[in-house]
């Protein structure tokens, strides 16, 4: 993968880590040390287990040496890489006992991030060719903002606002509150500052042509139909940014990307990762 996205800065995640790991370990693990002697020492693999994009290893790393910085991690791939079954994400050795504590948070991170990375993926390659963007949305994980929309980024789509103060975005409930589309639009283009896009919610073809003649930028167009969604763009395509949003699945986004619609919002779930002690890799 050429271009990568680069890592949000720690600041942005760091304390996630942390709250992580406390949340897991609270006062500390109290099933090692039954049974595993301090001082034994050990090795591990992170392995992908379904075929995936490759995305959180920095972040994985920052927690093995948040539970012990002499813990030795080596990476075993790239964020961006992709990734077959049973292939080696990352490695781990040294403390067998702070292996262990580690594990369930590092898997939960790189769960998340590659399953977010691999989903988005497979959108944009379902559109491949089309000229349309899989973008994000702000349904991220609690926390988890930064990092999500990086992963989005890993997995070939485009990041969207970030939250509600860097993007404007009338939703029915603040069409509802103003007292129609046009007028919604009208009051937020009159005080927004210059620098924001306007984009508002429509339901049908009479509102998206009162948006755009309101000056919107961009219309959302939510759980629309294919046919909906056509003649939207047939009328309004050359004149403003069409997103659709709501019920778009891997076996509709190609459908949906033929309508004419410049871009499509989607989620995403968590992939499946998993920790393994490695042969021999027990020190006494």
């Amino acid at each position: 993968m050429s271009g990568r996205p680069a890592l949000p800065p720690e600041a942005a995640w760091r304390a996630l880590v942390a709250l992580a790991l406390a949340e897991d370990l609270g006062a500390g693990d109290v099933t090692s040390p039954l049974v595993i002697p301090e001082r034994r020492a050990g090795a591990a693999v992170i392995e992908a287990r379904a075929p995936l994009r490759v995305c959180g290893i920095a972040v994985a790393a920052a927690v093995f040496a948040a539970v012990d910085p002499a813990l030795r991690v080596e990476p075993a791939c790239a964020d961006g890489d992709d990734a077959a079954p049973g292939a080696p994400l990352v490695r781990v050795s040294g403390s067998l006992r702070a292996i262990l504590a580690g594990e369930r948070t590092a898997l939960n991170f790189l769960g998340r991030l590659c399953g977010v990375a691999t989903h988005t993926r497979r959108f944009v390659d379902a559109v491949r060719g089309s000229g349309v963007a899989i973008v994000d949305t702000r349904k991220t994980l609690p926390g988890f903002r930064a990092l999500d929309k990086y992963a989005v980024a890993v997995g070939g789509g485009t990041n969207h606002r970030t939250g509600l103060f860097d993007g404007i975005l009338l939703k029915d409930n603040h069409v509802a509150a103003a007292g129609g589309v046009a007028l919604a639009v009208k009051a937020a283009r009159a005080a927004a500052p210059a620098h924001l896009r306007l984009q508002v919610e429509v339901e049908s073809l009479d509102d998206a042509v009162a948006a755009a003649d309101a000056g919107a930028d961009l219309l959302l167009l939510d759980n629309r139909t294919p046919a909906e969604l056509a003649v939207i763009a047939r009328r309004l395509r050359d004149a403003v940014t069409l997103e659709a949003s709501g019920g778009v699945t891997l076996e509709n986004v190609a459908e949906i990307a033929a309508t004419g619609v410049h871009r499509i919002s989607i989620g995403a779930p968590a992939a499946d990762v998993a920790l393994e002690l490695l042969p021999g890799g027990v020190r006494a």
